[in-house]
């Protein structure tokens, strides 16, 4: 585990920044304690400094994890946020998409979010924005990215996309094997 580089903590940030905005910092300092990112393996982990510390004992090569994984760097250097972010950045997000029972199945599937099956979506949503997408229960399904403002999606057709989908909570399942 070595801390991120420069570039590296700005390319994870903006990712980031794209669904909690202002609200990163609170990601960093909790109530519960200082929590920081690390690299390991080209993945970015959300480590408190407690684990951090306990884990310094372990060689870097016989370390397989340590706190959970948030995303990884792809060969382009762009950010990739991993499902596993969702419980972090869930509570934290300013846009937010709720999707109707009907078409959950169709998201956790990995498909896109038509209009058809949004159900409501946060005032003020621009399009291209970071939204995390829920049930109509109100748990957090997964992660998206608007396709069109609110504005529009009021005027589209009923079959045009308006969330596109980037992670969601079936990826356990679909991809148990590779997931780490």
């Amino acid at each position: 585990m070595r801390p991120l580089t420069e570039e590296e903590t700005r390319v994870m940030f903006e990712k980031i920044a794209k669904y909690i905005w202002e609200n990163l910092q609170l990601l960093v300092d909790r109530p519960d304690g200082t929590y920081c990112f690390r690299m390991h393996n080209d993945q970015g982990y959300y480590v408190s400094e407690k684990i951090l510390k306990l884990a310094a004992n372990i060689s870097g090569d016989k370390l397989v994890s340590q706190g959970t994984c948030f995303g990884k760097f792809t060969k382009t250097h762009k950010f990739r946020l991993h499902i596993t972010a969702l419980d972090y950045l869930a509570p934290y997000v300013k846009y937010k998409v709720w999707i109707k029972p009907g078409a959950e199945q169709s998201f956790l599937y990995g498909n896109h979010v038509l209009k058809s099956g949004l159900g409501r979506i946060a005032e003020n949503t621009a399009r291209y924005q970071g939204v995390v997408v829920y049930s109509m229960a109100g748990i957090p399904l997964g992660f998206g990215m608007a396709a069109e403002s609110i504005q529009d999606c009021r005027k589209v057709d009923p079959m045009a996309i308006v969330v596109f989908h980037q992670a969601d909570v079936g990826e356990y399942v679909r991809h148990e094997e590779t997931l780490t």
